[in-house]
């Protein structure tokens, strides 16, 4: 995937990302499924997931939808009906604590394969995973998220029916192991004979990876969904029925004429304290975040499935995560999660325009991070809906104290 160090061209031209730019409407305009707010719409009307998964984690309430999406991707997944959920909770104490927003990928296979036989399926791909690539110089999604790898067939714009024309790259490549340096060496017989039996040490090696993190058991019941008179008041509904490839302005380098240069040995114009502040204030992620949101304004979400997210902040307990590629894997089939979707400050601006009571949501940015092979529950049967907790890394802004 390309870096968005390098989006800008030299030559002075406007540059399209891979990014998909999601805005909301009040106009539905035939859309469907993808709205910020509303009441979630579940792939079985009938069939909901449970309740619990759309509890706060802190205060154990019902939680309201801000985001759903239909994430289809037919060429990457096909036979695959996918859609992701964003929860958040409405207490005031629950803000700025892990557990208060969640997120929640719903999936259906049509088709011969059975959702059991796909997650027996995905759970035997590590063992012909390609060797680990050096991530030096790679975008931070690339090296976190797999993303070079990632870069398979063509997905689908999570807006409409048509083709995702932005997944372009090679798909993932030759088997190997994962755990090797890549050197090739001569065995001796010896060594020829420990390694006639690959499979079972690396099954062995694979399950042991697994536990704690795959299920052996069926899940709990499904905790009934309340009266809607019982749940809490949702956000108004806007659709994402508008949705566009970020283009970003030509990097200007030309110094403004009325800017005022002056001598690096001149004296101290604020104190050194109010200037620590304020560097310590304007951290360089921010900074990079906030000037590329300034060239669209109005986008509510960015996409790009395997691709990089945009950070509010590297210093962050969510920036660091990310940052050192240790965010957890899927539970359900232990393999990698790879970036999907992530919601700006301007969505809490179109959710909360209308109630101006509302004392606001205080987040920066939502990451949601999906497992990258849309692996399906094991309890779930063919052709029926199943639903899984996905990661959401929430970067909240930051506090500022008063003088």
């Amino acid at each position: 995937m390309t870096s968005y160090d390098s989006d800008s061209s030299d030559g002075g031209e406007f540059t399209e990302t891979n990014v998909l730019l999601g805005y909301a409407s009040k106009d539905s305009q035939d859309e469907t499924i993808s709205k910020l707010g509303g009441i979630p719409e579940w792939l079985e009307a009938d069939k909901p997931p449970s309740a619990a998964l759309a509890r706060c984690k802190v205060c154990k309430d019902l939680m309201v939808l801000i985001l759903q999406l239909n994430a289809e991707l037919p060429e990457r997944f096909p036979g695959h009906d996918r859609r992701l959920y964003v929860f958040a909770c409405k207490r005031e104490s629950c803000r700025r604590k892990q557990g208060s927003i969640r997120a929640l990928r719903g999936v259906r296979i049509w088709g011969d394969e059975t959702p059991a036989a796909s997650a027996a399926k995905a759970e035997e791909e590590p063992k012909k995973q390609e060797t680990r690539p050096n991530n030096d110089g790679l975008a931070l999604g690339d090296a976190l998220f797999g993303g070079k790898g990632m870069g398979g067939g063509s997905g689908a714009n999570p807006f409409s029916s048509n083709a995702n024309p932005f997944s372009t790259s090679s798909s993932a490549g030759s088997s190997g192991n994962p755990f090797s340096s890549g050197q090739q060496k001569t065995d001796t017989p010896k060594e020829a004979e420990k390694d006639a039996k690959p499979a079972t040490l690396s099954k062995s090696f694979a399950e042991t990876l697994s536990l704690g993190t795959t299920p052996t058991g069926p899940p709990p019941p499904p905790e009934p969904w309340p009266e809607t008179s019982a749940q809490p008041k949702p956000y108004p509904t806007l659709y994402l029925a508008e949705a566009d490839y970020e283009t970003l302005e030509p990097t200007s380098t030309k110094i403004p004429d009325n800017a005022r240069i002056e001598e690096a040995d001149a004296p101290e114009t604020v104190s050194v304290l109010d200037r620590e502040a304020f560097e310590s204030s304007m951290d360089a992620a921010f900074q990079k975040f906030a000037d590329r949101l300034a060239q669209n304004p109005d986008q509510v979400i960015r996409y790009e499935f395997a691709g990089t997210p945009l950070l509010y902040s590297r210093t962050d307990a969510v920036g660091e995560k990310l940052t050192k590629g240790s965010i957890p894997g899927c539970p359900n089939c232990g393999g990698k999660r790879t970036f999907e979707v992530q919601l700006t400050p301007n969505a809490i601006a179109e959710l909360e325009a209308d109630d101006l009571s509302l004392e606001g949501m205080e987040w920066g940015t939502i990451i949601v991070g999906v497992c990258e092979r849309d692996c399906v529950p094991r309890h779930v049967g063919k052709d029926e809906a199943g639903y899984l907790e996905e990661w959401a890394g929430v970067q909240w802004e930051e506090l500022t104290k008063q003088k």
